[in-house]
């Protein structure tokens, strides 16, 4: 393989860059109209009144959907598919309102402006109902989700308060972080039409295939019937994996109107129904001998759900692993909050979890005198303590020698607050990173044409983090072609079916089916060409043959052919083949992770509190890099969105309606451009043949985690003060330094 891992130039950059790319909101279609979703005021209760009959007189105006008049649907809008695909969806069904938020009504006229115009005359009053907005008052409904990402929520390894109590130092703290939103540039948007009765629909998604098999079922027709496409993605995050309300509900109001219908949701309508990261209050508990040795550890998770239905923030799942310990307790409960239903974000569990571990392991370092590299080094894991399995692979103890040696740990001076440059206080942090390695059953459907070209195919999504160069460069090495030769398509459901983009699971999924296809269609071209009389291969044995670069080449160096004259002349002149790809046998005698070191320096000016990021470095054991290029782009990436989590994010929950009050990009506070210092990326080859086909671990999310703790062990080393709420901001900090 030669093109696997070169850091290959975007596909689909050119068409980005001249504004060619189009998304769901750009696709038009004849007789279109405009929705506008309307939504709740209160955060409980019920509607009673909505004045809707003035609304449809106004100019421009289509439709009105309310309760009163949308379709019924069967099961009434419940999750027609189990979450996380599946969501309990806001679908005009009843009056009842859950959260503020809500969608209540949707408002569909010739124009945008003219459907904005009618959502804003909309007047509905309510019955109003005590809702739930603070953790404290919701804590009666606290309550097990049962399971975890198919794991136990609550999990005992040995006995840790026995071994607790006999530890020579011992750390207790709560941290907390708050809800958080995505926000992605490309806001959700839909786009549905009618063909009797079939449904299309565009979508900003990041599982076609999961849209339409959720909103087949929640319509009750055919999943054949329902196709959806996408191209391309502006961001996702994990805020796009579900098919949420706003989806139906443009199929609703497009059979309503008997015409094509696109619904777009304002920046404001991304805090509520789409999800979002949850709350949490983690409670970390971490016990050790005299020589740094942990002897017990306990994780106990609280973090919110909606009251329509659980979902669970896996942040003690972590802690089960990364460790050596043989005594672990770790437990999740849910508390229901009249907000929207939180779902995945970026490190999903991770992230959060990861914030409150790696603070606690630099508490327990400093109690006990030991630096915080070293603590860690000393608690090793060699094998997974949690499945007491052996690792497929894991090159973390290079990544803090080589992250450490890079960032100049040495340097770092182990007493707090002594360390400065001029007026600012120094700081310097560390955290590990880890992330599941994981793959779901992908399909891909390759084509080799007479013309020297190849078609390649799956339903997959790229949000950006380059599947389609990615694609392009596993199928040109797998079938022997040079990537300009190749095409990737994706985003259809008419493709082999893919799973979610999410997960950092792309390329191990799909990557793995387009191996599998392109594989079965090189062998066939070979086939091909030694057993076809006209060719100068003919006869030849098999393993004598390669293919390069679109030529077929024999081994002793003389003869050869192009491919596309072979296919040319093969029944049908072309070559087709699909592949199938799943994990197996292999996810029961390895565990499987990515796995990185974080290091940070901060500066913070001690009379106004102001923290300053000038440098983060970052080494990581991904398995096989697929692209230099786009790889690095992903943990920088990464870590740029774990800063923003330690420093900016925080969405503000007015507790007296339930509105979010910061809901847009001026008061939603996330880094920009001055705000991000240095970042050096560091890869540590590492050869996995365990984990797939590709030798390739998820890179998407790894690089979040680990970088909160990171950042907020660094603002400690720098002041003195250990912050343990989230985010980290200069009223948290002012007063606090040592001067």
């Amino acid at each position: 393989m030669t093109h696997i891992g070169a850091p290959l130039d975007r596909i689909d950059g050119p068409q980005k860059v001249c504004g060619m790319a189009r998304y769901t909101a750009e696709f038009t279609v004849p007789r279109m109209a405009h929705a506008v979703m309307v939504q709740s005021t209160v955060a409980n209760g019920r509607i009673r009144e909505i004045g809707s009959s003035d609304v449809e007189k106004m100019p421009g105006v289509i439709a009105v959907l309310t309760y009163r008049n949308a379709m019924k649907l069967p099961q009434g809008g419940k999750a027609a598919v189990q979450p996380p695909q599946g969501r309990v969806l806001s679908l005009l069904q009843d009056d009842l309102v859950h959260y503020n938020g809500q969608p209540v009504a949707v408002v569909v006229a010739e124009t945008f402006e003219q459907a904005i115009a009618g959502a804003d005359a909309l007047r509905i009053q309510y019955e109003r109902t005590p809702a739930l907005l603070r953790v404290r008052d919701a804590m009666a409904s606290a309550h097990s989700p049962g399971t975890v990402l198919d794991m136990p929520a609550d999990t005992q390894r040995g006995d840790a308060a026995r071994a607790m109590a006999s530890a020579v130092y011992r750390t207790n703290a709560v941290y907390l972080t708050p809800m958080e939103h995505h926000n992605p540039l490309e806001p959700h948007a839909t786009l549905a039409f009618w063909e009797g009765s079939r449904l299309v629909l565009h979508d900003s998604t990041q599982y076609v295939a999961g849209v339409q098999k959720t909103v087949a079922r929640t319509f009750g027709i055919p999943i054949g019937q329902v196709q959806v496409r996408n191209l391309f993605v502006g961001g996702g995050f994990g805020g796009k994996g579900s098919a949420w309300s706003h989806v139906v509900l443009a199929a609703m109001a497009a059979r309503h109107a008997g015409r094509p219908v696109r619904l777009v949701l304002q920046r404001p309508q991304m805090f509520g129904p789409v999800g979002g990261r949850p709350l949490t209050e983690q409670t970390v508990s971490l016990g050790c001998d005299r020589d740094g040795q942990l002897l017990a550890i306990e994780h106990h998770v609280i973090a919110n759900t909606s009251v329509i239905e659980d979902w669970t923030e896996a942040s003690a799942v972590v802690t089960r692993m990364l460790y050596a310990c043989a005594n672990v307790a770790t437990s999740h409960r849910l508390i229901k909050l009249n907000v929207g239903t939180p779902t995945f974000q970026r490190a999903p569990g991770e992230a959060t979890g990861s914030f409150a571990l790696e603070s606690a392991i630099d508490e327990l370092a400093v109690a006990a005198g030991i630096d915080p590299l070293e603590m860690r080094l000393r608690n090793y894991a060699e094998r997974d303590p949690e499945r007491n399995l052996p690792f497929s692979s894991k090159s973390l103890r290079e990544c803090y020698r080589l992250g450490a040696e890079r960032f100049g740990w040495a340097r770092r001076s182990p007493r707090p607050a002594s360390m400065r440059q001029g007026r600012w206080l120094v700081g310097m942090g560390m955290g590990t990173a880890t992330r599941p390695a994981k793959r779901s059953p992908a399909a891909a459907r390759v084509q080799l044409f007479p013309d020297g070209t190849a078609l390649v195919q799956s339903s997959t999504e790229d949000l950006g983090t380059g599947t389609y160069t990615v694609m392009t460069q596993i199928a040109a090495d797998v079938l022997g072609y040079a990537p300009a030769q190749v095409r990737f398509e994706l985003g259809n459901t008419d493709f082999p079916e893919a799973p979610i983009s999410a997960g950092s699971m792309t390329v191990e999924s799909v990557g793995s089916a387009v191996h599998a296809c392109c594989l079965q269609a090189r062998h066939r071209l070979v086939e091909l060409a030694c057993s076809d009389r006209l060719s100068p291969l003919c006869g030849t044995n098999r393993s004598d043959l390669k293919v390069e670069d679109g030529w077929l080449r024999h081994a002793d160096g003389k003869r050869m052919e192009p491919a596309a004259a072979v296919i040319a002349r093969s029944p049908g002149h072309r070559i087709e083949a699909e592949g199938k790809s799943a994990a197996g046998a292999e996810t029961k005698r390895h565990s499987m992770h990515s796995f990185g070191a974080v290091f940070t320096e901060v500066h913070i000016d001690p009379e106004l509190g102001l923290i300053r990021v000038p440098r983060v470095v970052g080494a990581y054991g991904v398995g096989r890099v697929m692209n230099a290029k786009t790889a690095h782009s992903q943990l920088m990436g990464g870590i740029v969105w774990g800063i923003s989590q330690a420093l900016f994010e925080d969405s503000v929950l007015d507790m007296r309606d339930g509105r979010f009050v910061n809901a847009n990009l001026a008061e939603y506070h996330i880094p920009v451009n001055a705000d991000i210092g240095e970042i050096e990326v560091l890869f540590v080859p590492e050869e996995d043949t365990q984990v797939n086909a590709l030798g390739a671990k998820g890179i998407g999310e790894v690089g979040m985690t680990g970088v909160a703790g990171a950042l907020a062990n660094a603002v400690f080393h720098a002041t003195g003060k250990r912050i343990r709420s989230l985010p980290i901001t200069l009223d948290k900090v002012l007063g606090a330094v040592k001067m």
